[in-house]
């Protein structure tokens, strides 16, 4: 069974919930929330909302086996690998293994 269609929705009443580790690939733990919009149970392709809370930080370098596509929509990343800090409003689309 492919990811299900949705017509255009607002997603206000998905409850936000807990991630794991391990259901993200690493970027899980206390502040860190999700919404998930549409899964695919056979293949496990997801589209989500992810919400970090002020202050949550990751030491470790995360990569992961799928295509990920990040738009900040507030507030900022900094990534301390590479220096950087990315503000509301950018967009990122990342390749398995980045």
């Amino acid at each position: 069974m492919p990811k299900p269609e949705h017509e255009f929705f607002r997603p206000d009443a998905i409850p936000w919930e807990p991630v794991t580790g391990s259901a993200t690939g690493g970027a899980g733990g206390p502040g860190v929330h999700q919404k998930i919009l549409s899964l695919d149970p056979d293949t496990g392709d997801v589209t989500r909302l992810l919400r970090f809370e002020a202050g949550v930080e990751s030491t470790d370098t995360i990569t992961h086996d799928f295509w990920e596509e990040v738009w900040i929509l507030e507030g900022e990343l900094i990534d301390l690998g590479k220096q950087q800090t990315f503000t509301a409003g950018m967009y990122a689309c990342r390749p398995p293994g980045m």
